[in-house]
């Protein structure tokens, strides 16, 4: 072979794959610390010479920029669900000053710390005379735009997750290495995921999903990867607009009150998310989801 060709690398002889896996889960396990260009040398088993340029060459991003934005996030969902302080919330960011974590959120997320909070406070649901709770959607916030479509069963090749649905991305992050690593990247269609759990019902550690993308009928899909088709039928579907972190409002009101309106009923099969741009170069407010609720034929 001249050093023209391409050298194809079958998935039984890439060893990338299962390293940089190794490299996400010691992110996730970690991201209360520095990472440590060194450290995730050793976890990745590669020259710390080389190691980094072969991820970024791979995600798009370096280590450094994928901590700061899987801190941000979990920030973001610190900010919408829970009482930290914000001064708490930003040394578990990483920040060594308040001000600091001020000025980087507003940067990602559009609007500073203080103002995000008080928003999403606005968006919880509120007792209403007698103890009741009811949606605010009803009267002072924006209500989403829901349109039933009709959507075809597609292949995906997929990746499971167990565990909380906020970390699917470590899943996307791992099928992403694979795509690449196996030269099928420019062969992927849109990234999707399927959420098989109720999070109301099933505790946080055993939740199941899938990230996964869309892919052709000849798409070779080898282990780990595996194959799922999705649902065809009706769906109801909210376009999303901004952070991930937001979402669970956007499936409250979807489920709460969108669907008590609506006359329809939900199908016996999965949520689904199609995820319309890349988080790695739009800013988080910028985010547009497609939340699909399968339903049952109209009556």
């Amino acid at each position: 072979m001249s050093h023209h060709e391409k050298q194809s690398v079958s998935p039984k002889d890439n060893g990338y794959v299962r390293r940089f896996t190794r490299v996400i889960e010691y992110i996730y396990a970690h991201l209360d610390e520095d990472p440590d260009l060194t450290t995730l040398a050793e976890v990745a088993a590669l020259s710390p010479w080389h190691w980094h340029r072969v991820w970024q060459s791979t995600y798009g991003e370096s280590v450094v920029a994928t901590v700061k934005r899987l801190r941000l996030h979990r920030a973001a969902a610190d900010l919408a669900y829970t009482d930290m302080t914000l001064a708490a919330i930003a040394r578990r960011a990483g920040y060594g000053s308040q001000e600091a974590f001020s000025r980087s959120f507003k940067t990602s997320y559009g609007q500073t710390p203080s103002s995000y909070r008080a928003a999403s406070l606005k968006n919880r649901l509120q007792p209403a005379h007698g103890g009741a709770p009811v949606p605010l959607s009803q009267g002072k916030l924006l209500m989403h735009d829901v349109e039933i479509k009709s959507l075809p069963s597609e292949k995906l090749a997929v990746l499971r997750h167990k565990g909380p649905y906020m970390e699917i991305g470590k899943a996307f992050e791992t099928l992403l290495g694979l795509l690449v690593s196996r030269q099928l990247i420019g062969r992927a269609g849109p990234a999707k995921a399927l959420y098989f759990s109720d999070p109301t019902q099933v505790p946080e550690d055993e939740l199941q999903s899938v990230a996964g993308v869309v892919v052709g009928e000849d798409f070779p899909v080898d282990a780990p990867l595996e194959a799922l088709e999705t649902r065809g039928g009706d769906y109801a579907v909210l376009r999303y607009k901004g952070p991930y972190a937001d979402m669970k409002r956007a499936y409250d009101w979807l489920y709460g009150d969108w669907l008590a309106r609506s006359g329809r009923e939900p199908a016996d099969a999965p949520c689904m998310e199609i995820y319309l741009n890349n988080p790695r170069d739009t800013a988080p407010a910028d985010l547009l989801t497609d939340i699909c609720l399968p339903l049952k034929p109209a009556a």
